[in-house]
């Protein structure tokens, strides 16, 4: 039997502990999430599953060995030395990405030039723009390997083609709705919906279709990939829901993008996007459940002293109208939350969101 491998998944900071929580609903061995990804041990069954099942991770890398280099001549020596072909073909090229710290070894280049070196001898092609990427880390004079098993990043589901101008993550709207409770079994309404990705991530949830379902991950390409085992691993039909799912923006252009989404996910009929304002809004569905939201914060767009109205107004319609619900927002701004005048929950970490640190708030039962 093999031994276990060591496998990460990449999370954005901020949400590790979502991701970890993900992971062992999912039945992965996952003891903790560190600063910036949860490690755990399992087989690469295991790294597929993960691949196409979990919502939360950006990447999923796999640790292939580690030796210890003092020197680039001896790094140069072992890379030669390592057993590459366990995991990679000769037919399929491979970028090399080296990170430096705290090590003898402290150029990166140089230290990239040996493992290329080591590659070519066991026959490997090496090009800047490959599909696979190996991530070599050499910390305290340990060089490790990883593989990047998934390729394009996992938040690239494969049917979200049109976006706006402040786009949600997938994976990150995925496990804000972890975070505010969602697990599929009530509506959720998002009234500012931009490309639609909060409710196309909660219907998706609620039917139990895999995020992996339309794309392809970069460890089909390695030598150990096993075709016949992975098409036993194929999703299977659609989880039943009676649930409909609810986004709105005052933008047309947004509601018809966030349509045209839902439409290449394939959930279109549990998905209903509308164009309207906030000051519009009222509950759609007479079953309570989760308002989901990701206002602009005025950083990047829009200006920020116009949007304490909004975010006024959108605080005074959900303490009005919306009793029964729960409210998720984000927001880079706390007195743009405060403007809401809405009985947030105690923050938790902030989130690194596009070059910005976000604050999820909530709240329970309005």
């Amino acid at each position: 039997m093999a031994d276990p491998l060591d496998i990460y998944l990449v999370a954005t900071p901020g949400l590790e502990h979502w991701v970890l929580d993900e992971a062992r609903a999912h039945g992965f061995d996952a003891q903790a999430a560190g600063t910036g990804g949860v490690t755990f041990q399992g087989s690469w069954e295991d790294v597929w599953r993960a691949n196409l099942w979990l919502r939360g991770p950006t990447r999923v890398l796999v640790r292939l060995g580690a030796f210890r280099a003092m020197h680039l001549a001896q790094l140069d020596k072992r890379s030669k030395r390592f057993p590459w072909s366990d995991t990679l073909r000769g037919d399929i090229p491979i970028k090399v990405e080296v990170t430096c710290r705290k090590s003898r070894i402290y150029h990166a280049g140089a230290a990239s030039q040996r493992i290329v070196g080591g590659l070519t001898h066991a026959g490997i092609t090496v090009t800047d723009d490959a599909p696979l990427t190996l991530k070599a880390r050499i910390e305290d004079d340990l060089c490790t390997f990883s593989i990047d098993t998934s390729g394009d990043p996992l938040h690239k589901r494969g049917h979200k083609l049109a976006m706006g101008k402040a786009p949600l993550r997938e994976t990150m709207a995925a496990m804000l709705l972890r975070a505010c409770g969602y697990r599929g079994t009530e509506p959720v309404v998002d009234p500012m919906c931009g490309s639609g990705t909060l409710p196309i991530e909660a219907v998706e949830i609620a039917l139990n279709l895999a995020p992996g379902r339309s794309r392809a991950f970069a460890f089909q390409s390695l030598a150990n990939f096993d075709q016949a085992a992975w098409a036993n691993m194929a999703p299977s039909e659609p989880s039943h829901t009676d649930l409909q799912f609810y986004g709105f923006d005052r933008d047309a252009g947004a509601a018809r993008m966030a349509t045209d989404n839902a439409a290449r996910a394939g959930v279109a009929d549990h998905v209903t996007i509308a164009q309207g304002a906030i000051a519009d809004l009222t509950p759609p569905t007479d079953t309570p459940g989760l308002v989901m939201m990701n206002p602009p914060y005025g950083a990047r767009i829009g200006n920020k002293k116009l949007l304490f109205a909004l975010y006024g107004t959108m605080g005074k319609v959900l303490r009005e109208r919306f009793a029964g619900w729960r409210v998720g927002m984000i927001t880079s701004d706390a007195s743009l939350a405060s403007a809401c005048q809405l009985p947030f929950l105690p923050k938790e970490a902030p989130i690194a969101h596009g070059g910005l640190k976000v604050q999820l708030y909530r709240t329970d039962t309005l």
